[in-house]
């Protein structure tokens, strides 16, 4: 199986980034023939406001949902879009969700991300999603051609707990779509990314966003760098910093030899809820 990531660096005019989007979708699929195509974490609009996001925000099947799934459609390749600022009706937060279409344009699963980033970046940038982003609740997963693929987006990656989740359930790949800070990226993204892949011993699919934009005169920045690391934690795919795509092949024989060699699984001793 192969998987094609799309890294780009979208800015607040949705019809402009959703051009932009498809263009990488279909020159990958042209040069690279993927199974699967990964779209970074809010591809569709980025660096707006807080009323802006509410009101951006489109119920199931709006611009974004339409275009990733017409594509799998028409190009017979399953699409995991991104994420896509999904309207909650009823409340004044949304949910940021990841939508996945198989090859007959079917939506296969809605993750919606369960940890909010409500940090102090190092170079003093507030962030707070929890102010405008419900928490999802539910562990997702879904198979393309006999491979279970598991679902997390961004600040997902540094709770373990959920991969543990995701690993119990039988996932051999792992797809996380991000808009990861430059300055939490540079330092930990590769690395956390790694380590998901060695303790849950699949391949780990890493697509973010890359450079910057700006909010209310605040320049923030994007780390890029997407990237797929194999069961053993070696890195076998990545990006640079501009916008592009990257493809990588996964092998099953890889897992089942990894797996095989340290047997994670049988010697566990610890549950994890």
């Amino acid at each position: 199986m192969k998987i094609s990531l799309i890294q780009t660096n979208p800015q607040q005019d949705r019809d402009a980034n959703l051009k932009i989007t498809r263009d990488l979708m279909m020159e990958a699929f042209k040069s690279d023939s993927p199974d699967l195509i990964v779209l970074p974490e809010y591809f569709e609009v980025y660096g707006t406001t807080t009323e802006e996001k509410l009101a951006s925000a489109e119920p199931v099947g709006g611009a974004a949902y339409k275009m990733a799934q017409d594509f799998a459609r028409e190009n017979r390749v399953f699409v995991h879009a991104g994420t896509i600022m999904e309207k909650v009706e009823g409340e004044n937060r949304i949910y940021n969700t990841s939508f996945v279409f198989d090859r007959d344009g079917k939506q296969v699963a809605a993750y919606r991300k369960i940890h909010m980033f409500d940090i102090v970046a190092p170079d003093g940038t507030a962030y707070k999603e929890s102010a405008t982003v419900k928490p999802g609740e539910d562990i997702v997963t879904y198979e393309i051609d006999g491979i279970k693929v598991g679902c997390a987006i961004c600040y997902d990656i540094r709770f373990f707990e959920l991969f543990l989740q995701l690993e119990k359930a039988g996932c051999d790949v792992i797809v996380l779509p991000a808009a990861f800070t430059l300055q939490t990226g540079k330092d930990h993204w590769e690395v956390l990314a790694r380590a998901r892949a060695i303790e849950t011993q699949t391949y780990f699919v890493a697509c973010g966003q890359t450079g910057s934009v700006t909010v209310n005169g605040e320049k923030r920045a994007c780390y890029g760098h997407s990237l797929v690391c194999d069961p053993w934690g070696h890195t076998i795919a990545r990006a640079s910093d501009p916008v592009g795509f990257v493809t990588a092949r996964i092998d099953t024989k890889e897992i089942k030899r990894v797996r095989n060699l340290i047997p994670m699984t049988q010697h566990r001793r610890l549950a994890c809820a």
